[in-house]
């Protein structure tokens, strides 16, 4: 795809397939999507009793654990933000759906605060309720900068959420609830907190970026690298509405932006594509990774692409390669 910069082209792609194909016994499968927005188009398709996620559903079955950045609010209450030129809120009923497709959603997003405060504390207990986790915001300052913890097969997994796309009038504060912002300062300690608490892999989940450019900023790659310095592992992000560029930097894995897993109302093509971001982890940390290219139809439901080449990429190897979706 052309958004990513030169890639090597992996020379054998039946190797190539190998690099995550089935979940191995000893490693934890982690999955990443990108902006899942359940009103609109996609919320009238559940309304109808369709799911927006079925395409995928055999992809998000083959993992351990899966994580969307959920970019509306869920909640029958609440006023428009005024001034806001769009604003998302989805029904309650739409957790039904995320219930077995994901098990935690980030809202460290533009949009988590468009119907108010009360609104999202109805997000917050509608995904208790249904059992899905969530990180990036919460009651307060406190709950909004905690990890989300994933224990599996002996690792402690924590991702962590942060947004920096305005308005940040919805951050959280000590006694108020709300997101949680990107300060370079709070983000490193967040990261370093996170592993004196015992992280054996630390991820952040970073709503960044301007919309539809599909280069990562000068501000997204500097951040990035001071969180792999800090001590992260792998860095997602998301919220340009495009995919953006991948790239190693001493050795491990950021992802500048995901693109749009569940959005309509896009008419550009770049708009209408995203990556599902597959993550295997081990003691030693990213084993092995691919992205599955999805493709968005008008409703705003997506498909995977078979035939697709996107990155991936294994422990020690020195460049990002590309794999043929399968």
């Amino acid at each position: 795809m052309k958004r990513i910069h030169r890639l090597l082209l992996i020379a054998v792609l039946a190797g190539s397939q190998a690099v995550a194909g089935s979940v191995r016994a000893d490693s934890v499968r982690l999955v990443f999507a990108g902006d899942v927005m359940l009103a609109d188009g996609p919320g009238q398709l559940i309304a109808a009793g369709g799911d927006p996620l079925a395409p995928f559903a055999p992809v998000l079955a083959d993992a351990d654990y899966r994580i969307a950045n959920l970019e509306c609010a869920v909640s029958a209450g609440g006023a428009a933000l005024p001034n806001k030129r769009y604003t998302f809120r989805a029904d309650p009923r739409v957790t039904g759906i995320l219930k077995g497709r994901f098990d935690a959603l980030g809202v460290a997003n533009n949009h988590s605060g468009d119907f108010g405060k009360d609104a999202f504390l109805d997000t917050l207990a509608h995904l208790d309720r249904a059992g899905l986790g969530h990180f990036g915001g919460g009651r307060n300052l406190a709950e909004a900068h905690a990890p989300l913890w994933i224990e599996r097969k002996g690792l402690r997994i924590a991702v962590l959420g942060y947004n920096e796309f305005k308005p940040r009038s919805f951050e959280a504060g000590p006694a108020h609830p709300g997101i949680a912002w990107s300060e370079d300062a709070q983000v490193i300690a967040d990261i370093r907190a996170a592993r004196r608490a015992g992280a054996d892999i630390v991820i952040p989940f970073m709503h960044w970026g301007w919309e539809y450019d599909e280069a990562p900023s000068l501000r997204q790659r500097e951040l990035a690298h001071r969180m792999i310095e800090a001590g992260a592992d792998v860095v997602v992000g998301g919220h340009p509405h495009v995919v953006q560029d991948a790239e190693l930097y001493r050795g491990r894995l950021i992802v500048y932006s995901l693109g749009n897993f569940v959005f309509d109302g896009f008419e550009a093509p770049e708009a209408r594509q995203g990556w599902l971001l597959r993550l295997d982890l081990d003691k030693h940390g990213l084993a092995s990774w691919d992205t599955r290219l999805a493709q968005l139809d008008a409703g705003g439901t997506p498909s995977p692409v078979p035939g697709a080449l996107t990155p991936c990429g294994r422990r020690g190897q020195a460049r990002i390669g590309e794999c043929l979706n399968r």
